[in-house]
């Protein structure tokens, strides 16, 4: 989205530290973060200021909350298709104001496809793309819709289908992420359009696997699900939350409310979708017993990443404005689903919500706990699932992947039974010496 005639180095702070060289290269520094980088953001704009470059922010941090923020020039806030042409034409004219925002927005078509020569493929495990930004439901926890709105705007194929044969064309064969907050949110031009398009091209491409995030009522469309394993969806991730109605109800997630979520997960596990869950303690309505209820959920469903966390309240949602209200608000949000904090009171004690968290946490991730869930999920695949996992990576190319077993022949056990032995008898080995070598160090 910048001049083509600018010279540009990407930075990535996950990837490497931002050096005084680059600082001495540059110009000016673009910086854009999320909430849980507020810390490396602010180190960012202090040694910007130090080596005096100018520093020009945006990204979800700073659209809620750029007020917090000193050294910083210019803030191009909001979608940037529509904020940061602006700030370019004033910039040509030697007039940049100090803040771009825009309540608008922006038709999706106005999304370039990325620079991917910016960065080096070789330091990543996974790409990302974009499809559609906004989200149809509206939880009051969740500042989705605040930033990006409650109607999904998308892509037209031929976008998507471009930024795809750009990565293949640099060479990567890995996986990819679709980051929508909810991939299904126009499901007619997902069955329609993108998802039959992505098929034709993964016909003749070697590598590439798909992820991405949907609600929970992807299990009741089999069409669906059958188009994004054929696509080679093969991980969603999805907020379950809880497992009581009554904190749904009180979030405003009623598209999760009066389901059988764990036959919902189950049916996708078949489908050959592994399902990774995102899970919350500490609402209003929640008892003591909800860690032990959360436990049993989770172990029951197979999701083996479950991403547990406390409520926490975002800047921007109806939760936040309700507990500044009530006086509940213990300052920002850390951005950080599992690191163990929360920015409110909860109605159980702060102490007894933080106690009965880490228990939580501790109980679901030993390896009893976790290896009984990978067990659990396995059980649950079908024959698509297992090629999944057992194909070479030029058979994962192709929708009908061939199986390579490792059972002996004529063993009379199905292909299914012959890797469910495998893997299941490998984690049980596992498990066996670690907790050996756990007795041992005590």
């Amino acid at each position: 989205m910048l001049p083509e005639a600018w010279n540009k180095r990407l930075v990535d702070l996950n990837v490497r530290p931002l050096l005084n060289e680059d600082l001495v290269w540059a110009d000016v520094v673009f910086i854009s973060a999320m909430s849980v980088q507020r810390e490396a953001a602010r180190r960012v704009i202090i040694q910007c200021n130090t080596a005096g470059v100018e520093v020009v922010a945006g990204g979800p941090l700073f659209t809620m909350e750029y007020e917090e923020f000193r050294g910083v020039e210019h803030f191009i806030l909001n979608e940037g298709e529509l904020t940061l042409p602006p700030f370019l034409a004033d910039l040509a004219n030697g007039e940049p104001r100090h803040v771009y925002r825009s309540a608008a927005f922006p038709d999706m078509a106005l999304s370039p496809t990325p620079l991917w020569s910016l960065l080096n493929m070789d330091d990543y495990a996974s790409m990302s793309v974009q499809f559609s930004r906004g989200c149809p439901y509206n939880c009051d926890f969740c500042n989705v819709t605040a930033l990006l709105g409650r109607k999904p705007r998308i892509k037209c194929t031929e976008q998507v289908i471009a930024e795809l044969d750009g990565l293949y064309q640099a060479g990567w064969r890995g996986p990819v992420f679709f980051v929508d907050d909810n991939f299904i949110g126009n499901k007619r031009y997902l069955k329609k359009a993108l998802l039959p398009a992505i098929i034709a091209w993964r016909q003749d491409k070697q590598g590439f696997s798909f992820s991405t995030e949907v609600s929970i009522n992807v299990a009741s469309d089999d069409e669906l699900i059958d188009l994004l394993v054929r696509a080679g969806f093969n991980k969603v991730f999805i907020g379950i939350e809880t497992p009581g109605d009554e904190g749904l109800a009180e979030c405003g997630k009623g598209q999760n409310v009066n389901r059988d979520v764990i036959a919902d997960t189950k049916h996708l596990q078949r489908s050959g979708l592994a399902v990774h869950g995102g899970f919350i303690v500490g609402f209003d309505s929640d008892t003591q017993d909800i860690f032990q209820r959360q436990f049993d959920f989770i172990q029951q469903s197979g999701i083996v990443f479950a991403m547990i966390g406390m409520l926490q309240a975002p800047p921007g949602t109806e939760h936040y404005a309700r507990l500044e209200k009530e006086d509940r608000l213990l300052g920002a949000i850390s951005g950080d689903n599992i690191n163990g904090g929360t920015n409110i009171l909860p109605r159980m004690g702060l102490d007894v919500l933080e106690e009965g968290y880490s228990a939580l946490f501790d109980r679901l991730y030993s390896p009893q706990g976790y290896c009984a869930r990978v067990k659990t999920f396995l059980s649950e695949c079908q024959a698509h699932a297992w090629k999944q996992l057992d194909a070479t990576p030029e058979t994962k190319a192709h929708d009908e992947p061939s199986l390579s077993m490792n059972g002996p022949a004529g063993s009379g056990r199905s292909p299914n039974e012959v890797a469910m032995m495998t893997h299941t008898d490998r984690l049980e080995q596992s498990t066996r010496l670690y907790c050996l070598f756990q007795q041992s160090r005590r």
